[in-house]
């Protein structure tokens, strides 16, 4: 058998394959910087450092029931499951890509039987021939510019992507479920208020009746109380049937059937967790949308090195390794050993332009997901910023309804005392209790509305903050 000759381009492949590194590379634009404070607070500021904070961020709300059900909300929700399973997917995608850039080998063991006839009839005669062959052939792309590379660097940043995405949809229905849960414990506080109000208004057309009945006040006081006891009722069914739904809204998210779920009514609220003096703007960094549009970002100017690279040739090294006989027993003898080797060169010459239209169209795309990028920053900032306001301002506002649902009751009750000492007439009555019960429900209304902007600002701030930390790096 003649020497191995060395083939003339291999040489001339392995240098062009040491100086040709990634040369269709394109790098992304620079991330979008954060703003030195929020413009609603100028104690929220950049913080140096921020300290680890746990994941659990719904704890700040102090609430053991609802712990227990964020516990089982990631265990349970259907939306989770197929995030999860989009991300599965996507990983499988990127175990493919890494495996692209390493030599393929395959393996053949096959037996053929052919037969042929010579000459013609009668005197010609039939041929038959037996062939055994086992073969291995290997192939290796040597990704010279870098394509399959670029197809590794996208795979990954489009798994980052996936794993943001099911974290901002862990967040957002974390988010969903703490915010469902107010809306509860909200109605539960309204069920209570309704309840009392109920047996006071009984309490005041029992009274109402004997005075008529004294002859002490008219008729029309009567109606009046029984048209407040009424209404109070419908409020009553109202605040039920909004409870029930909430309960409903909640089993959902956990992913089980509604009639599998029954929580006890609680009258009081959750705490409103205090915030820090200090909110470092880096948090909205670790937003699982700005990360995931990010990443976006990077696995688009990929493509564009994956265009551009169909541009230059493709390098492919392959060799071959067999025997063939027609007989098995001899298969594996020097004279029946065939082999090859060599690189192979293919350049696309007239693609009709598709090549031009492929990078035109991955540099449109990589100013989309780069557009994509900064509107999602600008949005974050906007959200937070929203939420500080509310935040803000809804604890002046509480503040202010609790001293009008205190004066509200106290009026109440002079204007009790004067009705039975026959001062003034049920009107008066009638306007004190309906003052007093809007105070109350307005101020529940408000608290449920604080806790539903301290939420919704954890959920911006990617569900988590830490004064220690912050009130720290004060001085900086």
């Amino acid at each position: 058998m003649p020497p191995i000759a060395r083939p003339k381009l291999l040489p001339l492949a392995i240098a062009a394959l040491l100086s040709g590194c990634a040369v269709t590379r394109v790098e992304p634009p620079p991330p979008a910087p954060a703003p030195v404070q929020f413009k609603e607070d100028a104690g929220w500021q950049r913080a140096r450092a921020a300290a680890p904070v746990p994941d659990d961020w719904w704890t700040l709300f102090g609430d053991p029931l609802l712990d227990d059900l964020e516990r089982r909300l990631v265990i349970g929700n259907e939306n989770l499951q197929i995030a999860a399973a989009q991300l599965a997917s996507l990983r499988a995608t990127l175990d493919a890509s890494k495996q692209a850039v390493y030599p393929t080998v395959t393996a053949n063991l096959g037996a053929t039987r052919s037969g042929s006839v010579t000459g013609s009839a009668p005197s010609g005669g039939a041929r038959t021939a037996n062939s055994v062959s086992l073969s291995a052939s290997a192939s290796w792309e040597t990704d010279l510019w870098g394509r399959l590379r670029m197809a590794q660097s996208g795979a990954e940043a489009n798994e980052q992507a996936s794993a943001d995405d099911l974290a901002l949809a862990r967040l957002s229905a974390q988010a969903t479920l703490a915010q469902t849960y107010f809306s509860l414990r909200t109605a539960d506080a309204q069920l209570a208020l309704y309840e009392r109000t109920v047996q006071a208004y009984r309490k005041t057309l029992a009274l109402t009746q004997d005075l008529f009945e004294a002859g002490v006040d008219a008729r029309s006081a009567v109606l009046q109380a029984r048209t407040q006891l009424e209404t109070a009722q419908s409020q009553l069914a109202a605040a039920l049937s909004q409870r029930a739904q909430d309960e409903h809204a909640i089993a959902v998210l956990l992913g089980i059937a509604p009639s599998e779920l029954d929580l006890a009514r609680q009258a009081g609220l959750p705490a409103v967790p205090d915030l820090p003096e200090l909110l470092p703007a880096t948090l909205l960094e670790r937003r699982p949308d700005i990360a995931a549009a990010e990443r976006r970002v990077a696995a688009a100017y990929a493509g564009i090195g994956q265009a551009d690279a169909a541009w230059f040739p493709d390098l492919t090294l392959s060799a071959g390794l067999g025997y063939r006989s027609p007989a098995f027993a001899k298969l594996l003898s020097a004279p029946n050993l065939f082999w090859s080797l060599g690189p192979s060169i293919a350049q696309a010459v007239l693609d009709g332009g598709q090549r031009r239209l492929a990078s035109a169209q991955a540099r449109a795309s990589a100013e989309q997901a780069t557009a994509v990028y900064r509107q999602t920053v600008l949005t974050a900032f906007q959200e937070v910023e929203d939420s500080l306001v509310a935040a803000r301002q809804l604890a002046q506002q509480a503040q202010h309804q609790e001293q009008a649902l205190q004066a509200a009751q106290q009026t109440l009750e002079l204007v009790l005392l004067q009705y039975r000492s026959g001062s003034v007439s049920y009107l008066n009555v009638v306007a004190a209790q309906t003052s007093a019960l809007g105070a109350e429900s307005s101020l529940l209304a408000i608290r449920n509305s604080q806790l539903a902007a301290v939420n919704i600002l954890l959920k911006n701030i990617a569900g988590r903050w830490q004064a220690e930390g912050v009130k720290a790096s004060q001085g900086g």
